[in-house]
């Protein structure tokens, strides 16, 4: 008798950086995402959604209740992903402003983001990017994201062992498994959420 394996249906997540430099270790972080979604997590497709075109919030943009193509293509791909996977750096205690900006176009009317299970991981010194966390989750809850709340995924990029190569990319193993437990818990969330 053949083993019946239960396939799980395809979660499509929107994978955003906050970080906007060549070398993001928080982009690093999604791409090392990426590469466990394909390897080990399957019925998870990442895709990374460059922030770095949006213009700077500005509702004069806004003409006749549509937005710069720009935007529109961006709010695009948020609506259409099952979930959300947000790397946030911590810029002055908070979230940095290139993500507060893709975050605040998306949520013009219609809020693209109401309703969509995310998660959020991020990397730095000191506390690893932590307090930016908290204040994500709080906008979050205005736009009605809906964070998973375990586990949670913050890394110290400078202490040892080394978590990153010279181009940014994730090195550490024991990293990549804590890595690979978010993407599971945000895969369960989202297919619990979407019933």
């Amino acid at each position: 008798m053949e083993a019946v394996t239960a396939i799980k249906p395809l979660i499509r997540v929107a994978a955003l950086s906050g970080s906007l430099r060549k070398g993001s270790y928080n982009t690093g972080l999604l791409r090392a995402a990426i590469s466990l979604a394909k390897e080990s997590v399957p019925g998870m497709e990442i895709e990374y959604i460059d922030i770095s075109p949006l213009p700077l919030i500005n509702t004069d943009l806004e003409i006749n209740g549509t937005y710069p193509p720009v935007v529109e293509a961006f709010r695009q791909k948020i609506l259409e992903a099952d979930s959300i996977l947000f790397a946030s750096p911590e810029y002055n205690f908070s979230v940095s402003a290139p993500l507060k900006n893709a975050i605040d176009w998306a949520s013009r009317s219609p809020n693209v983001w109401a309703d969509k299970p995310a998660a959020v991981i991020s990397t730095g010194g000191g506390f690893g990017g932590g307090r930016s966390q908290y204040h994500l989750r709080q906008i979050g809850v205005f736009l009605d994201l809906h964070f998973i709340n375990k586990p949670e995924f913050t890394l110290n990029a400078f202490q040892p062992p080394q978590k990153f190569d010279a181009e940014g990319n994730l090195v550490d193993e024991a990293a990549k498994e804590r890595l690979k437990a978010v993407l599971v818990s945000l895969q369960a969330f989202t297919l619990r959420t979407s019933r």
